[in-house]
């Protein structure tokens, strides 16, 4: 019986390992790992395993739980009431997108979306608020990222102004998952 519940135990993959979020733009994740904002459950201890389906946005999570990868246990994500700090960006300027991986993963692509003009920043996150397609998209054809600091550039759009929200999935190529941080956002 030991020895079948150390099996069943080596089997299951450990959210402790798990995987990677966005330093640049900061994420929510982030803000809550640094303390900055509280009562983020389990967000502030495993930023980085921020992982549901992928196939963002024809599949992934759902609306109102695509923050939290549509996970309880980082329901808190999703919150439009908490004070989530801004990062200061212009519009239209070339950025270094900074993902902090902490697992090797086999990867598709990087892809970053963002809110449409008019977007509510009081009501959780729905598809129908997000622009169409990515601003900015990485591919990677299957390339394994180690554990690393892995960073690459891309143009924020140009016709955006005042408070928005970038949502960052990064797509692996050897789970049925993706990555997924939002990241609160002021357009200079």
């Amino acid at each position: 019986m030991v020895a079948l519940g150390a099996a069943v135990v080596a089997l299951v993959p450990s959210l402790a390992t798990a995987h990677g979020y966005t330093v640049a733009p900061k994420s929510r994740a982030v803000w809550c790992k640094e303390g900055e904002v509280g009562n983020c459950g389990q967000a502030q201890y495993e930023p980085q395993s921020v992982e549901g389906p992928k196939g963002f946005p024809q599949a992934g999570p759902g609306d109102g739980e695509i923050c939290a990868a549509g996970r309880t246990e980082f329901a808190q994500l999703d919150d439009p009431k908490k004070n989530w700090p801004l990062s200061e960006v212009d519009a239209g300027q070339e950025f270094e997108f900074h993902w902090h991986l902490t697992a090797s993963h086999r990867t598709t692509k990087w892809e970053y979306f963002v809110t449409k003009d008019g977007w509510d920043p009081n009501r959780k996150l729905t598809r129908a608020d997000l622009e169409q397609k990515p601003f900015f998209m990485e591919p990677s054809d299957g390339v394994v990222y180690p554990p690393q600091d892995t960073y690459h550039t891309g143009k924020l759009p140009k016709n955006k102004s005042g408070r928005h929200l970038i949502l960052a999935v990064w797509t692996v190529a050897d789970t049925p998952n993706a990555f997924y941080q939002c990241a609160d956002v002021n357009f200079n």
